[in-house]
């Protein structure tokens, strides 16, 4: 007896008013950002810090993400192309978002940020910032998921999702592997905030964000179909490539921390 799939046919906008439209992933990415402030409001007020701060921490934390995710999928994913085509970096409506590029462009931005704070040191905020961050990338695949994109390979497998409106091949929902991951990973750091009554080892929750949430990017690209335009005969795919120096690097950030206060017994 045939497998029956479960088909994924719902259109990627919301509603069209003329030549606007509302779409989901557009919406998912405001509720990201939207109860990221939510979050971060809950955490300055907690921790004594200027309420005004929010606004501005949340501008450079978006600007952040656009820019650096925009520019990691051109020049990550299709470098050639977009050297020879630069005008096209601009044209965002296209799409081409890549989650390396975002996690650098908002290093830089957060650096920006707290350089003139003496009150906020870089690693203060990166270490709260982290857990909305993480429940923002819950969101922005289910934005993918509506979009049909960011899709897995063929498989059999009973939970395969055909994804009509790219083919009718059964495939595996990488973007909701990811989705669901990252969940997961957000209630992992707010337990940690929490555990530590807000007094976190400096690094620790930093480190455990890039840790966790490249170690499960890795893990999901093994089921994911190649965005590169190049690379398809690599054993590891450009994501994989690139979620290692951030697996490494969180995994330091832990040790560090933990090595510095132990973890309350």
């Amino acid at each position: 007896m045939e497998p029956t799939y479960f088909i994924w046919d719902v259109s990627p906008e919301i509603t069209s008013i003329g030549p606007l439209s509302l779409r989901w992933y557009s919406l998912c990415f405001m509720l990201t950002f939207l109860i990221g402030l939510f979050i971060m409001r809950i955490i300055f007020k907690k921790e004594g810090k200027k309420l005004a701060d929010v606004d501005p921490l949340f501008i450079h934390m978006m600007a952040g993400t656009a820019i650096g995710a925009r520019l990691g999928h051109c020049l990550f994913y299709d470098p050639l192309y977009y050297l020879s085509n630069p005008i096209d970096i601009l044209k965002v409506w296209e799409g081409g978002l890549a989650s390396h590029g975002g996690a650098i462009g908002i290093l830089i931005a957060l650096w920006l940020y707290a350089r003139n704070r003496k009150d906020q040191p870089l690693m203060w905020v990166f270490d709260r910032l982290v857990i909305p961050s993480a429940l923002g990338g819950f969101f922005i695949r289910l934005g993918n998921f509506f979009n049909s994109e960011i899709l897995g390979t063929p498989t059999d497998v009973s939970w395969a999702i055909i994804f009509k409106r790219y083919d009718l091949v059964p495939r595996h929902p990488t973007m909701l592997y990811e989705s669901f991951g990252y969940l997961l990973i957000f209630l992992v750091l707010a337990w940690v905030y929490k555990h530590y009554d807000g007094k976190i080892p400096e690094g620790l929750t930093f480190g455990l964000f890039f840790l966790l949430i490249f170690a499960w990017r890795f893990f999901a690209e093994f089921y994911k179909m190649h965005q590169a335009a190049f690379g398809e005969e690599m054993m590891l795919s450009m994501g994989q490539i690139l979620s290692i120096p951030a697996i490494l690097m969180g995994g330091y950030f832990v040790i560090k921390a933990l090595k510095i206060i132990p973890a309350p017994k």
